[in-house]
């Protein structure tokens, strides 16, 4: 019997080894090219290689795949793929009642369930206490084994394919075809006959197993989501970042130059630019962060797109040098894929707590515009806007992403090149007419100083991280003369606000009772809250912010047309006191640091409370 779905979120889990990121991404894949919306959830311990069987080690992929849209991967989950007690004790309480477990029964032995610290003598799958779910066991251990017993594998090398058994079986129950996963493991394995034979197999076996055994009676499929036209790909957050960049690179005619040292979750855009060296992209990993942002200075200076990335603790590190760009005044992107903090923090974890450092971050008065991607698609167009905004206005420009988007994954659909615009660079190439002696800080309409290449005859400058005379770029120290540079280089970033377009609803009335203001990753949650309260009939709506310095020049006049601003955020409150600062809305916060998201649900209960 074959049963049709509308939504399904289906969560994989279990040790750091047991291929749990891949066997999602695999079902990503598969998924994605059916036609049928996603989103995902990738979540894994912070540690290379956690202590097997315990709580901290515990890896999980959440996916969710809908014939609707989709904008979030989900609050709660429909089925929890459970390899061992720790993955099922971590995750129990994100799914629903009613909901599918398929439990590894090898991984509730007695060392197992002693890991994952449940009293002597208790196993959950055998106490009644998973009641209130659909329990599926299965030994895939076991089966894995035998489906391989004529293999020259070892035994550790046998049981590293038990994840393939697991998606052989999702396959089988979602009425899938198994082609994509055997092409990947053939390109992955292609020098590695025996493994790529015991995947293949496994994966088989699994599939086998759901259609062969008289336990399952029901298969269930889920149609293909109604979108826009076009071709599609599934993407990630740093994937779409990538390609964004060289986008950008390709319509401003500039080099690409990416100096970055590795850090989670930034380390992903240094792997993925240096596969692109026939677009031109140069990628260096330096020794240090410090290094990596004065090589991109360098670059930058020398007529190149200067891009360095990195997460919080490395942005910290970088914020000398982020002055000296500051004070240079050339085009440079500050690319902050944001994580838990402070310190070292949850390396692994998503948060939004680096906007005060973007704001703020630097000594001495050192304004730098902001713009933020709100999901993993947007990051192509949001950081190709960053670019723009960098060479047009000769500033560096911190963009904001974070863990949650980088590592996240929805259907992107692929931009035509004639759609692109072109992004306009002029360089100074010699010296104006009437003008004697080059003038490196004389400014346009935009305020924007000239950029001249080093070695051009006739345009050599002074640079460096002291104070410029106005105009002749000469070092002074004369206060009226600080004072006025200061003011110039704020000028010049709020000035972007004519350059930018004004900003728009997402959803809902131009005026009501509440607007719901976000950036970043919250996007999902709050589109989706909010519709549920408009389906209700509540005058709420969702604004959310791509330029976060300067804001757009409507945004002021847009919150006043609201009773209350609501404003979610995944930090202890930072876009809040902003806001309040600059236009006196006495706006409230919802905020969450735990290392995950905001949920739908919590947003659409604290909505309620207000109404």
């Amino acid at each position: 019997m074959q049963e049709t779905l509308q939504d399904v979120v289906i969560k994989f889990a279990g040790d750091s080894g047991d291929g749990m990121q891949l066997t999602g991404s695999q079902f990503t894949t598969n998924t994605a090219l059916l036609g049928i919306d996603l989103a995902t959830f990738p979540d894994f311990p912070a540690e290379i290689r956690a202590p097997q069987g315990t709580l901290p080690g515990v890896s999980g992929f959440q996916l969710r795949f809908s014939s609707d849209r989709v904008f979030t991967p989900g609050d709660i989950c429909d089925v929890l793929v459970a390899m061992n007690a720790a993955a099922l004790k971590v995750n129990l309480k994100a799914l629903k009642k009613g909901g599918k477990i398929i439990a590894n029964t090898d991984g509730f032995d007695a060392k197992n369930l002693r890991l994952a610290n449940y009293p002597e003598g208790v196993n959950p799958l055998e106490d009644g206490s998973l009641a209130n779910y659909e329990l599926i066991r299965m030994d895939v251990t076991k089966m894995t084994r035998e489906s391989l017993k004529d293999s020259p594998l070892g035994m550790k090398e046998k049981d590293r394919a038990k994840n393939m058994f697991v998606l052989g079986f999702l396959y089988w129950m979602y009425g899938r075809d198994m082609a994509t996963t055997i092409n990947f493991l053939k390109e992955k394995f292609s020098k590695k006959p025996d493994i790529l034979d015991s995947n293949i197999r496994v994966l088989q076996a699994g599939f086998n197993y759901g259609d062969t055994t008289e336990t399952f009676h029901t298969t269930y499929t889920v149609e293909k989501a109604r979108m826009e036209p076009g071709s599609y790909r599934s993407i990630m957050g740093n994937q779409s970042l990538s390609l964004g960049l060289i986008a950008a690179s390709q319509q401003s005619g500039l080099p690409l130059f990416l100096g970055s040292y590795p850090i989670t979750p930034a380390s992903d855009i240094l792997h993925d630019l240096s596969k692109y060296k026939n677009f031109g992209v140069r990628t260096f990993q330096a020794e240090d962060e410090i290094a990596a942002i004065t090589s991109a200075i360098g670059a930058s200076y020398g007529g190149s797109l200067g891009v360095t990335t990195s997460s919080g603790p490395g942005i910290a590190l970088k914020g000398e040098a982020m002055g000296l760009a500051v004070m240079l005044e050339i085009p440079l992107l500050i690319i902050n894929i944001q994580r838990g903090g402070p310190s070292t923090g949850l390396p692994t974890k998503t948060e939004q707590s680096d906007l005060m450092q973007a704001y703020y971050g630097r000594n001495g008065e050192c304004p730098m515009p902001i713009v933020a991607a709100a999901t993993p698609a947007d990051c192509f167009s949001a950081v190709f806007e960053a670019v723009r905004i960098a060479v047009q206005h000769m500033t560096p420009v911190m963009f904001l992403s974070d863990g949650y988007i980088a590592n996240g994954a929805e259907p992107w659909r692929y931009p035509q090149t004639k759609d692109l615009p072109s992004i306009k660079v002029q360089f100074k190439t010699q010296l104006s007419e009437g003008e004697e002696k080059f003038m490196p800080y004389q400014r346009d309409e935009k305020l924007a100083r000239p950029w001249a290449v080093p070695g051009t005859p006739g345009l050599e400058h002074r640079i460096g991280g002291l104070e410029k005379q106005n105009i002749t770029g000469n070092v002074n120290y004369e206060p009226e003369n600080h004072q006025l540079m200061v003011n110039l280089r704020q000028e010049k970033v709020d000035c972007i606000a004519d350059h930018i377009p004004e900003q728009s609803l997402d959803s809902g009335p131009t005026s009501g009772k509440i607007l719901v203001l976000g950036w970043g990753s919250t996007y999902g949650a709050i589109k989706s809250a909010v519709a549920v309260l408009q389906q209700q009939g509540h005058a709420v709506s969702h604004a959310h912010l791509r330029y976060i310095r300067p804001f757009p020049k409507n945004l002021g006049q847009l919150l006043r047309n609201f009773d209350t601003v609501l404003i979610p955020e995944i930090n202890n409150g930072q876009l809040i006191k902003i806001i309040r600062d600059i236009y006196l809305v006495d706006a409230k916060g919802y905020n969450k640091v735990m290392g995950v998201p905001i949920t739908k649900t919590e947003l659409v209960q604290q909505l309620q409370s207000m109404l």
